[in-house]
């Protein structure tokens, strides 16, 4: 069972690297429930404090990543409706055949037609804000992807040191 764990736990954490970069997905609270399941081995005894302080980092990361992206659109001058259309660029960027610049293009792009549908007469406005809008998307998507990381190493670390527990 230990086994079966230990792969489940595996794949909540790559699910949580993917989600540093998916607004589908909360990224650090996925990995933290690859961490939670690694304690629910036998060979890994119960960290309630350890579990505590990473699962308030991630409640921490994902309400944060609601609110840097819309600090971005707001410092640069930029509306709902470019934080909107960020999310919506993103997405279709996700599709794209130019792989991962995908959905950086997309944030862009979708922040600038939000931005336009908002108020189409200002375009240097609107660049500025898309602008914004992209760089509180880039912020908040390197912040989660340490996180994740982090989260993955302490993963990593903490089966390694069980390992002979774990297969035995």
């Amino acid at each position: 069972m230990d086994i079966l764990l230990l792969i489940l736990g595996g794949c909540l954490m790559l699910l949580g690297l993917i989600g540093s970069f998916l607004p589908i997905l909360p990224g650090p609270l996925t990995g933290w429930l690859g961490l939670l399941v690694l304690h629910l081995t036998d060979a890994i005894p119960m960290n309630w404090t350890f579990l505590g302080v990473t699962l308030g980092v991630a409640l921490l990361i994902w309400v944060l990543d609601y609110i840097i992206p819309a600090m971005g659109t707001k410092k640069f001058g930029g509306s709902k409706s470019g934080a909107i259309g960020t999310t919506i660029g993103l997405l279709i960027g996700l599709f794209s055949p130019i792989g991962p610049f995908g959905f950086i293009i997309g944030a862009f792009v979708g922040a600038f037609i939000g931005e336009m549908m908002h108020d189409s007469k200002d375009t240097k406005r609107a660049i500025r804000a898309s602008f914004g809008s992209f760089l509180g998307f880039l912020f908040s998507t390197t912040v989660k992807f340490l996180v994740s990381m982090v989260f993955l190493v302490l993963f990593i670390s903490k089966a390694y040191d069980n390992w002979s527990l774990l297969i035995g």
